[in-house]
């Protein structure tokens, strides 16, 4: 079978099939395959030392920081929660400029232009400037929220009506961990009012309820014998109870109330142990407490 142009000349077409594959052939052994086998193990090589070089300089640098601030601690006596805060944005802040090396070690590696890359960013950021305001308020209000000291790693807080125990604060974010066990990340910028409950004795205050024909000499001797006996085992009891009071609560009910401080963040176990004794105690002296409310107004 013979392939023919529309001249009929069959030798043209061999002929231009030939020299392509020549060409083809010339091609494929021009290339130094040594060469670029080489190049291809140096840049594997040089991958594998920038990626050393960013672990030793994270373990080395986790160390040091771990150490300045131990040494920090014991010189200034800071409080643990200040340490573990300041140490925690520390590490944050280092680890952030190590991937940013390490990216950009990778980039240049590669062959691509990152100062090209940096120039162009600047019309791209022009661009992104409105949309980025949230940002840059996260950045500044977080900034001053740690320059104030306004809260800690380890502090009892309230935020945007949330409860719960700070469990990490940065420049971007600050998370909250619920008593529940719910994590919450609150941007920065949303925090306007912060109530930490941690920086002083928190007070603790326990109403029991009672019918209004109660003994109520009765329910004092009962109440302060229970704490006489149940406050010497709370060392974190700062303030104990000066009296037993007997306070209305609305509806012409009466209670008795009892007011003592804490250290901060152990109000609630103190609160409970004591309501839960209270109680106990004006049961055994046949002191009937009501179940719900009642109303005896007419």
């Amino acid at each position: 079978m013979y392939l023919a142009t529309e001249d009929g000349s069959v030798d043209e077409v061999i002929g231009e099939v030939t020299k392509q594959k020549n060409l083809l052939t010339q091609f494929w052994e021009s290339i130094d395959w040594q060469e670029i086998l080489v190049s291809a193990i140096i840049l594997v090589l040089q991958f594998l030392l920038a990626l050393i070089v960013f672990f030793i300089l994270r373990k080395v640098g986790r160390y040091v920081i771990e150490t300045v601030f131990r040494r920090y601690i014991k010189e200034k006596h800071t409080v643990p929660n200040r340490y573990n805060t300041l140490y925690k944005l520390s590490q944050n802040i280092y680890n952030s400029v190590l991937y940013f090396f390490l990216i950009y070690t990778i980039l240049e590696l590669m062959g691509i232009p990152v100062g090209t890359l940096v120039a162009g960013a600047g019309v791209i950021g022009l661009a992104l400037s409105l949309g980025a305001q949230g940002f840059v308020s996260d950045i500044v209000n977080g900034f001053m929220i740690l320059l104030e000291k306004q809260l800690d790693v380890g502090d009892v807080v309230e935020i945007n009506s949330i409860l719960g125990v700070v469990e990490d604060v940065n420049l971007k974010t600050t998370k909250l961990k619920d008593f529940d066990g719910t994590i919450h990340f609150i941007p920065n910028r949303s925090i306007t009012v912060i109530s930490n409950r941690s920086r002083a004795d928190m007070r603790v205050m326990i109403q029991i309820r009672l019918f209004p024909n109660t003994d109520l000499d009765k329910v004092r001797r009962v109440l302060d014998r229970v704490n006489q006996n149940l406050i010497p085992q709370y060392d974190e009891i700062t303030i104990e109870p000066s009296e037993i009071a007997f306070v209305p609560i609305g509806s012409g009910q009466t209670a008795a109330q009892i007011i003592m401080y804490t250290k901060a963040g152990k109000e609630f176990g103190v609160r409970n142990a004591f309501y839960e004794n209270y109680v106990e105690a004006l049961a055994k002296e046949g002191i009937e407490l009501p179940r719900i409310n009642f109303d005896t107004t007419v």
